[in-house]
């Protein structure tokens, strides 16, 4: 448990669970009843950036988000092999371990690539998608934000000893500042709050496949290869159209792979869209579950 929990505690009222990765602790949210919600968040964000949504539609629905390891309230390791296929593989044990069926995903920044990992495994498992400002393909897209994240010596003393990537993301990444509460922001930097627990926040930056070198160069190839099996299964898309990162370039090869989504530009939002817009993504969902019986 981070040392401020106490913080937020309020705004985040939910049972903390743990799966056993031996030896790491996987944190995780299992919350209501019905069909599962997967919420997946990125980097250096957490399941508290879920946390409007849970609340909202734990009632009708069975709602899990899990921490990835080295983010949330899970197990931070220093010697790990923070890749794509290694949280993938986390993923696939919780989700058989919770028998989860009939799954809807929802998937934000790298929480896209890795549920979509998890998607192209156990395509029986998917039943809807909602995507908010992520990829799971490919791109020769780097913001200079992040890429000076990813350089030897700087990146290193910026992300970790400075936490530079994640109070960035809270700067940059939310266009309505005043949402940004002194217990909001506690609530997304605690996780991170020293040198030890920021090394995935390094790791994730440094693991983006910029070129066929790369490790999962060839996890993220192999996903985007098999996207458009996906193509009938009900989508919703809710973007942040002022994202510095997953700009229009991505929204529109979304809609390549899936023109017949459900797509919701929000204009105001940037790329921490559910915080955001939570007002209008909350009936969006509610809608598209409602209309998408499984």
């Amino acid at each position: 448990m981070v040392s401020n929990f106490d913080q937020f505690r309020d705004i985040y009222p939910y049972t903390s669970r743990y799966f056993d990765l031996n030896p790491h602790k996987y944190h995780y949210l299992d919350e209501g009843g019905g069909e599962t919600l997967l919420f997946l968040h990125g980097n250096p964000t957490w399941s508290f950036y879920y946390r409007t949504l849970i609340q909202r539609l734990k009632d009708g629905y069975r709602c899990v988000a899990p921490d990835h390891i080295g983010c949330g309230l899970s197990d931070k390791p220093q010697d790990y092999n923070y890749t794509l296929s290694i949280h993938i593989d986390n993923l696939e044990k919780l989700v058989d371990s919770l028998e989860l069926k009939n799954v809807t995903l929802v998937l934000h920044d790298w929480g896209g690539a890795i549920g979509m990992g998890l998607a192209v495994r156990r395509p029986e498992l998917i039943k809807r998608l909602v995507l908010f400002n992520t990829a799971a393909f490919l791109s020769s897209h780097m913001p200079f934000r992040i890429n000076i994240c990813r350089k030897p010596f700087i990146g290193p003393i910026a992300t970790r000893y400075f936490n530079a990537f994640a109070k960035g993301v809270l700067m940059f990444g939310l266009k309505n500042q005043e949402r940004l509460t002194e217990q909001v922001r506690a609530g997304y930097l605690a996780p991170y709050d020293s040198f030890e627990n920021r090394v995935a926040n390094l790791r994730f930056v440094q693991d983006i496949p910029m070129d066929s070198t790369a490790e999962s160069y060839p996890v993220v190839k192999n996903i985007e290869n098999n996207l458009q099996q996906f193509n009938k299964l009900p989508i919703m898309i809710a973007w942040g159209m002022k994202d510095f990162c997953f700009n229009h370039h991505f929204l529109n090869k979304w809609k390549e792979i899936f023109p017949s989504a459900e797509v919701h530009e929000v204009e105001h939002a940037g790329h921490l869209v559910v915080e955001d817009a939570c007002e209008e993504i909350i009936p969006w969902m509610c809608l598209f579950l409602k209309n998408n019986p499984l």
